[in-house]
């Protein structure tokens, strides 16, 4: 049985039965590559997918998901979902659907040739030994990953799409006398082409390089500058308190607060699924609601949640089109493509250049917003980095760093940690460090 007859099988089913049901199909392609001394010694590609159902019993949500496309799996999904809906103790609904179209985000972007794409991971491993540092290369490595997704409902949503994005990477040790540094980097871009293995073998290099012969940083409190690696690991934190259904679960600071200053003038996070290029871009979400820009904080005052139908009903606020599920999962909320809007008035002078915050899960937590968490980083004088500094953590709260926000950079960086984020360089007027 195909995709679309099995769609169209489970919704004739679940009519049949008086059910309100919606069908979503998720396939991911993966292939992965990897480079050591000179050879590859790793060369994966896998496929993954099934069609999650989800059906409404008595005005209470049921899930069940099968891989195979046979009428009797299609069968059991349909009795599994009703049975759970049954079991539930949550009322759910499906919203009202609309004709989707079928988009293509990727084109071409993945079509360069198996051998091409070998030679990338190839040649940023050698490029990382172009430095007379570079004690040992680990590997290089490059990746890419295509979806498609489908969504149908009896309630009138049919809409199909196909994303995708590469990345390319590696680590490496580099030392200087007795400083020795382990450094790891991932670029990532929606098109193969946009991928330049120098290039970013240059960059981990040059990024691991400027820590080397680090000092201790004493304990104080000094301004910050936290570059787009270390602020995107915060804005994930962030993002689930951002979330509507963090919220109901009480499990957000940020309840009843819609419409308060949470930030300085200079903090405008948005989210936007239709951004061109955007690495997590989609133009629908996993309920059929078509995707928009959302400013959930605009130059400070804190505008909306992240919401899905159910959590935009339940708090009376509008849907901003962000339910979340893979087929195998039931419905969330999650943010696509989310960053912090550039502003451009941002100089260096003096204080701690953080490079990357580390132990995220472990030293952040996304309820209170506390955080303590081990960094790198540099010392900047008068607008130059000095020396790098080491054996350092950094502690607050994330809503107090988000007032102190004294400046924002001009350039967005991403980072995809399962969404995407991005953000320039942030300017934090003060922040704890506890080191030597």
């Amino acid at each position: 049985m195909t995709l679309e007859e099995a769609k169209r099988y489970l919704l004739r089913r679940a009519k049949e039965l008086g059910l309100e049901a919606e069908v979503l199909f998720q396939e991911e392609r993966e292939l992965s590559l990897r480079a050591r001394q000179g050879t590859l010694e790793e060369i994966k590609e896998a496929r993954q997918g099934g069609i999650g159902l989800r059906v409404v019993v008595q005005g209470r949500m049921g899930y069940a998901y099968t891989e195979e496309l046979s009428p009797e799996a299609l069968e059991w999904t349909l009795s599994e979902a009703r049975d759970n809906a049954l079991l539930a103790d949550k009322e759910g609904f499906i919203p009202p659907g609309q004709a989707l179209g079928s988009h293509d985000l990727l084109g071409e972007g993945l079509s360069a040739p198996l051998e091409t794409k070998k030679q990338s991971a190839l040649e940023l491993e050698r490029a990382l030994r172009d430095d007379p540092r570079t004690r040992s290369v680990l590997m290089g490595s490059y990746m890419e990953k295509e979806v498609r997704v489908a969504l149908s409902s009896t309630l009138g949503a049919e809409g199909a799409f196909r994303t995708g994005l590469a990345g390319m990477g590696g680590s490496l040790v580099m030392g200087d006398g007795p400083s020795l540094k382990q450094g790891w980097d991932f670029k990532l871009a929606k098109e193969f082409h946009l991928l330049d293995p120098g290039r970013t073998a240059l960059e981990i290099r040059e990024k691991t390089a400027r820590h080397l012969n680090a000092r201790p940083l004493p304990t104080g409190r000094y301004r910050a500058y936290l570059e787009p690696k270390a602020m995107a690991g915060l804005l994930l934190v962030l993002s689930r308190s951002l979330s509507a259904k963090s919220a109901l679960e009480g499990k957000s600071r940020l309840l009843n607060r819609l419409g308060e200053r949470i930030a300085s003038e200079w903090v405008t996070l948005v989210d936007d699924p239709t951004l061109e290029k955007g690495l997590l871009s989609r133009p629908f979400d996993a309920e059929g609601t078509p995707a928009r820009r959302t400013v959930m904080v605009e130059k400070g005052i804190f505008k909306t949640f992240l919401h899905n139908a159910e959590t935009a009903r339940a708090l009376g606020q509008e849907n901003t089109g962000h339910a979340f599920r893979t087929y195998r999962g039931i419905l969330d909320v999650a943010p696509t493509n989310l960053y912090l809007e550039p502003v451009g008035n941002l100089r260096l002078e003096k204080g701690v250049l953080v490079t990357e915050f580390m132990g995220l899960h472990a030293g952040a937590n996304p309820v209170s917003l506390d955080f303590s968490l081990q960094a790198l980083g540099l010392w900047v004088e008068e607008g130059e980095v000095r020396y790098a500094v080491e054996n350092f953590a950094v502690a607050g709260n994330l809503l107090e760093l988000l007032q102190a926000i004294e400046a924002v950079g001009d350039e967005l960086d991403w980072e995809v940690i399962g969404s995407a984020f991005g953000s320039p360089l942030v300017a934090v007027a003060e922040l704890s460090f506890a080191g030597a």
